[in-house]
C-alpha cells in the first residue's frame, strides 16, 4: 500500500518512486533553502553529558554539516539514567568517542571534530582558537552544556567578546516538569539557583546578554545525605527525562536560528491560549469557554 505522506513529496523517476532519504522530512518543514543553510553550518557543543549528548544527537539528525564536540569525561554507571551515549556497554569509554561514532552512524555526511579536553576558564580561549583553525575560522553557533559556573561565565564572556552566537543551558537537577522549561535572557530568569548566580556574576563581569534555557519550576526540596560534605552535592538528583529534553530543546532553538524557519515565531499567544483553556476547565467550563 502506498504511503500518502511519502508519495506526496517524492518525485517519481523513470525507474520508479524516488528512494527515501534521512532528510526528506526535514526538507518538508525547513524547506530546501533552510535545510541547505543547516547543512552548511558549523556548531560547537561544549559538554557531552545529559544535556549535551542529546543536543548533539538532535543536531546530527537535524542535518548540521559540521559538529565540534568537546568533553574530557568517560561514561560512568551513574550516567546511564540520562545520557544518550551511556549504556552498560559504553561504561569507561571516552564520551567524545562514543558521541562521534553515534553522529557518524546517524549522519555520515556530518563532519565531526572531536576534542577530548577539559573545558576550563583557563584554557577556553586556546580551545576555541584551535577549533576555529580546524573549521576554517567558522563557528555559527556555540552551545554551552557545561556544569561549572566559572566555565559558563568564561564562555559567555569570550563569545560576547568574539561576537559568537551562544546559548547556554542552566540547571536541570532537582526539576521534574519539562513544561516549565523556557528560553530567556539570564537576567529575566526565575526559580533557577544556577541562573541566579549567573545573573549576579554576569552583571559583575559586564556580560550584558546571555540567552539561556532554564526551568521556572521551583526546585524539589531534597536533603543532603547524612554526614556528606556540602561540596559532594548529594542533593542534586536528576530525573531521567529532564536533561535529554533540555538538549533537544537547545538543538531545536539552534536549528531554527540556522535555518531561519520559525526563528522569530512568537509562541506567547499560543501559550496564553493554553493557560486560558486550563483556567476555564478549573473553573468548571468545558473547553475553556464561558
Amino acid at each position: 500500500m502506498t504511503n500518502p505522506a511519502a508519495s506526496s513529496h517524492s518525485a517519481d523517476t523513470p525507474d520508479g518512486p524516488k528512494p527515501e532519504t534521512a532528510k526528506d522530512r526535514l526538507c518538508i518543514i525547513l524547506g530546501a533553502e533552510g535545510l541547505s543553510r543547516v547543512e552548511g553550518s558549523v556548531v560547537m557543543v561544549l559538554g557531552c553529558g545529559g544535556v549535551g549528548s542529546s543536543c548533539v544527537e538532535a543536531l546530527a539528525r537535524g542535518g548540521v554539516g559540521t559538529l565540534v564536540i568537546v568533553d574530557k569525561d568517560v561514561v560512568a554507571p551513574s550516567n546511564i539514567n540520562r545520557q544518550a551515549i551511556a549504556f552498560e556497554s559504553t561504561v569507561g569509554a571516552r564520551k567524545v568517542d562514543i558521541m562521534a561514532a553515534m553522529v557518524r552512524d546517524i549522519n555520515p555526511a556530518c563532519r565531526v571534530i572531536a576534542r577530548d579536553a577539559f573545558v576550563l576558564a583557563e584554557n577556553l580561549e586556546e580551545l576555541i582558537d584551535t577549533c576555529l583553525a580546524a573549521t576554517g575560522g567558522r563557528l555559527d553557533y556555540v552551545i554551552d552544556a557545561i556544569d561549572t559556573i566559572s566555565t559558563k561565565l568564561a564562555i559567555a564572556a569570550l563569545t560576547q567578546q568574539r561576537g559568537l552566537p551562544l546559548i547556554s543551558s542552566m540547571g536541570g537537577a532537582k526539576k521534574l516538569h519539562p513544561e516549565c522549561l523556557r528560553f530567556a535572557d539570564v537576567h529575566k530568569t526565575v526559580n533557577c539557583p544556577l541562573a541566579r548566580i549567573m545573573r549576579k556574576e554576569c552583571r559583575r563581569r559586564g556580560i550584558r546578554h546571555l540567552r539561556v534555557l532554564y526551568s521556572c519550576e521551583e526546585p524539589v526540596r531534597i536533603s543532603a545525605a547524612p554526614g556528606a560534605a556540602r561540596s559532594e552535592r548529594t542533593d542534586l538528583g536528576t530525573a531521567s527525562w529532564m536533561p535529554p529534553i533540555m538538549g533537544q530543546m537547545l538543538a531545536g532553538e539552534v536549528l531554527r536560528q540556522l535555518s531561519g524557519v520559525g526563528a522569530d515565531d512568537d509562541t506567547n499567544a499560543a501559550l496564553a491560549m493554553h493557560d486560558a483553556a486550563q483556567k476555564g476547565k478549573l473553573a468548571g467550563r468545558k473547553g475553556g469557554k464561558a
